[in-house]
């Protein structure tokens, strides 16, 4: 969308070969990591916008120090190279309960006091093909004919499409009143993770599936079942699942007001998420029967 609107987009990546489909769609693609601060040397030179969507839990344990370590490498050299703002997309909720929550707080924490102004976006669970919340979800329903019910399905939380997202993301630059304050963003409709579940066997033209409520499961045991159901990673199933066991609710929309974005409903987020689904399946089909055979 940013190259759409006639932006230049310079993407850091730490496997450029993954990252040839960014290339063919017009982005200057620099190679670099984050927790290697000599890397980013030049990365921020004549940009106006660096955006941090950066996650480190797929590396496992220690991932909150690597967080913090990257973030920090980041905003410094933004504000070497003079960079004139920073978005992050950080989580919505109680940072204290949760390790991954305090760890997306204390991210935007380091990029607000080593880099320049942040726009600090904060989001509950973001609704699209690729997103780990929405997979699971659908996994669940689609694997499972019946669930256990942990207390967490009944925690309120306030899902937002990925489409939406990415439009408060691109006009963070046009709304200056954006400039160093966080924006809580969030879809029309409050679920609980229940709820949630039913509606997406609904969208998938199934039936809401029984659920057995075993309320004293731990978040640890939870991790496990979903890595065991799901193709979630563990390492990310298990700060996911901490984060669950708090309200994840937009509480001051003031930030959000002055972009003029009406985001569109979960259940229209879902319809978006599997069609997307459907024509990645049916592209991958027909470039496998283009594919040459060998022998």
């Amino acid at each position: 969308m940013l190259l759409a609107d006639g932006a230049h987009v310079r993407c850091l990546v730490r496997d450029p070969a993954r990252a040839a489909h960014l290339q063919r769609a017009g982005c200057e693609i620099v190679k670099g990591d984050i927790t290697d601060a000599r890397s980013l040397e030049g990365l921020g030179e004549g940009i106006d916008i660096a955006y941090f969507l950066v996650h480190a839990m797929a590396g496992g344990a220690g991932y909150e120090e690597r967080e913090r370590e990257g973030a920090t490498n980041f905003a410094r050299m933004a504000t070497r190279e003079g960079v004139a703002r920073i978005a992050y997309l950080g989580g919505l909720g109680d940072e204290n309960v949760s390790k991954h929550l305090q760890s997306r707080h204390e991210t935007a924490l380091t990029l607000e006091q080593e880099g320049p102004p942040l726009t600090y976006f904060r989001a509950a669970m973001v609704v699209g093909a690729a997103s780990e919340s929405y997979r699971t979800l659908r996994y669940l329903v689609k694997r499972l004919p019946v669930m256990i019910a942990p207390s967490w399905l009944r925690i309120a939380t306030q899902p937002i499409a990925v489409d939406d997202v990415v439009q408060y993301l691109m006009r963070a630059p046009h709304v200056p009143q954006s400039l160093g304050r966080e924006v809580q963003i969030g879809g029309p409709d409050v679920l609980a993770y229940g709820a949630m579940l039913d509606r997406m066997a609904i969208a998938m033209g199934m039936r809401p599936r029984p659920k057995l409520p075993v309320p004293f499961i731990t978040p640890w045991l939870s991790a496990l079942w979903l890595g065991l159901v799901t193709p979630v990673d563990t390492n990310v199933a298990r700060p996911l699942v901490e984060g669950l066991t708090t309200e994840t609710i937009v509480t001051d929309a003031s930030g959000a007001q002055p972009f003029e974005i009406q985001p569109m409903s979960f259940d229209r987020a879902l319809e978006h998420a599997l069609e997307e689904e459907r024509s990645e399946a049916l592209q991958e089909k027909r470039e496998a029967r283009a594919a040459p055979s060998i022998g």
